[in-house]
């Protein structure tokens, strides 16, 4: 199942059909450690309406409201190897291989709805970076309880330049207005999904396509519900939050966003988040 968060209100979406839940809120919505099942009760009790399908294709928001972003990074072998790289003339490559052995992940705070872009909408490249990267990241949905209710689609953008200079500045390449991008939808399910579930980008330039990637979600190095379980020692959050669980495909070295590139992102069982650079 699937929601969607639109102007007009939450849309389910089951077996291609699509519901209109109204006069329901987000926050307290999503924020439900048994969703999957409260979803499931909701399209047996209401009748597909058709004009839901459209509010989708025309009014349709990033899925989140007060809830937090946050990210993980090096949890995968080709980030690591990426981040050393970057930093190699700094010194702190030697950090980025000791985190990715850790016991404690990389963590960091990403980003607040403000600075967050849906579907279709542009996502934001640095003006004093000259290293824009764009980074595919499985997100997880997770309750104020800590618990995984669903996932979407991730674009955590990032200056590597900037991060490159110094660790310190990890802020600053991380989080900005039009850093993050999240969609179409939370894809709301009570079992994990299976390893072998792809995600994929494209980046399309000038009508032609300039950068193609893969990964399977077999090849992060921890738990999904570890990550969580760090996150959430000594922080609460009380509306849910997203967490970005790092990125597997990572673009070559001399390669950098330009204004109007598009960036194409898909997740099986999920779904497709197109963004253009603003």
């Amino acid at each position: 199942m699937k929601l969607y968060k639109t102007k007009s209100g939450i849309v389910l979406e089951k077996n291609k059909d699509y519901y209109l839940l109204e006069n329901e809120n987000w926050d307290t919505y999503i924020n439900d450690d048994h969703l999957a099942v409260r979803l499931e009760r909701a399209a047996k009790d209401l009748i597909p309406n058709p004009g839901a399908e459209h509010l989708i294709r025309s009014k349709i928001q990033a899925p989140i409201q007060n809830q937090e972003i946050w990210a993980c990074g090096v949890t995968y072998i080709k980030s690591k190897l990426g981040r050393q790289e970057e930093s190699k003339n700094t010194g702190a490559a030697e950090f980025y291989a000791r985190v990715y052995e850790a016991d404690r992940p990389e963590i960091f705070f990403k980003a607040t709805a403000y600075r967050t872009v849906g579907h279709g909408e542009k996502v934001t490249i640095r003006r004093d970076s000259g290293w824009n990267v764009p980074e595919p990241e499985l997100t997880l949905a997770v309750t104020s309880s800590g618990k995984i209710i669903g996932y979407t689609v991730g674009n955590d953008m990032s200056s590597r330049s900037i991060e490159g200079e110094n660790p310190l500045y990890l802020p600053q390449a991380k989080t900005y207005d039009g850093s993050a991008a999240v969609g179409p939808c939370i894809y709301v399910t009570e079992d994990p999904l299976p390893p072998d579930t792809f995600i994929k980008m494209q980046i399309v330039r000038n009508g032609e396509q300039v950068f193609d990637g893969e990964t399977a979600i077999s090849q992060i190095r921890r738990k999904f519900q570890d990550l969580v379980s760090y996150l959430y020692r000594e922080t609460s959050f009380p509306h849910g939050c997203l967490l970005m669980t790092g990125t597997g495909i990572v673009p070559p070295h001399d390669f950098t966003l330009r204004k109007d590139d598009q960036i194409i992102i898909s997740i099986e069982h999920i779904g497709v988040l197109i963004n253009t650079v603003k």
